[in-house]
């Protein structure tokens, strides 16, 4: 099964890619200000580095701690003894909320926002976006999965599933496809769509404070961290970090050494003001 998943999520997430980046393409939001061959490198050289920690470090973890709840008993959702369609939905939406919590707390710890700002100083936004994280980041992030499935007891399956969607919705979400507002009013009562995710994206501190999620739109709705619309226009809007503006001080070396270096301590997102 392991095998098999990977293969089959390897294929959904090149597929997603690929569509994404020729329909954003086709039907740009924005224009895109800088050079999708630096950044493209970056991002997708950093998606490689990645795969290559996890799969070297913990290989199929998620789901080898979900088979393992699964044999032992582990986990809510075990100790229960829900039926799959009710565990499913229940681990799926307390993973999709954990995540969210996942993504705030990144932003509130200064630790943690060393290796996070990475995902932030992409200056434009596009699909690839979506894969800019920096590896320790990355191996933080299973880290705190593992302990999700093992305390909520998702199944194998709920986490194979959860996976794909979360990787396709973060495209999605970070993708510059236009589309159209009434139509983005609609999407994004349940999901999250671009134009609420690139708030996020934005240099103005209280549009960063914003906006969490990566799949399901209601946690933040309900938390009280949704922000409509940024307050700049979308096709205006500047995007990054306010300390890391120069396209060519952004290397990929420079990233990967980033949380590793003295920090520029007026970019911590969680500060006041904007």
């Amino acid at each position: 099964m392991d095998s098999n998943f990977l293969r089959l999520r390897l294929a959904l997430f090149l597929i997603t890619l690929l569509l994404l980046a020729i329909l954003e393409v086709k039907w740009p939001r924005r224009k895109l200000l800088f050079s999708k061959k630096g950044r493209w490198f970056i991002n997708l050289a950093l998606t490689v580095a990645n795969g290559l920690v996890i799969k070297i470090i913990l290989g199929a973890a998620a789901v080898g701690v979900a088979i393992y709840a699964d044999e032992h008993g582990w986990g809510l959702i075990n100790k229960l003894d829900l039926a799959w369609p009710v565990g499913f939905m229940a681990g799926f939406l307390f993973m999709d909320l954990m995540i969210y919590l996942q993504h705030v707390i990144m932003h509130a710890l200064p630790f943690l926002w060393r290796f996070h700002i990475v995902h932030h100083t992409d200056l434009d936004f596009d699909v690839t976006t979506a894969l800019r994280f920096h590896p320790g980041e990355a191996l933080l992030s299973m880290l705190y999965k593992m302990m999700l499935v093992a305390a909520i007891g998702a199944d194998a399956w709920t986490v194979l599933i959860f996976e794909v969607v979360l990787n396709a919705s973060a495209q999605f979400n970070h993708s510059n496809l236009a589309i159209p507002q009434e139509m983005d009013k609609k999407i994004r009562r349940l999901i999250i769509t671009p134009d609420m995710h690139r708030i996020h994206h934005s240099i103005v501190t209280n549009d960063t404070n914003s906006n969490f999620g990566f799949f399901l739109s209601w946690w933040d709705r309900f938390l009280g961290t949704y922000r409509r619309e940024p307050g700049l226009p979308q096709t205006d809007l500047p995007l990054g970090t306010k300390d890391y503006r120069n396209p060519d001080e952004l290397t990929l070396a420079y990233v990967l050494t980033m949380p590793f270096t003295k920090p520029r301590m007026g970019d911590y997102s969680m500060k006041s003001g904007g």
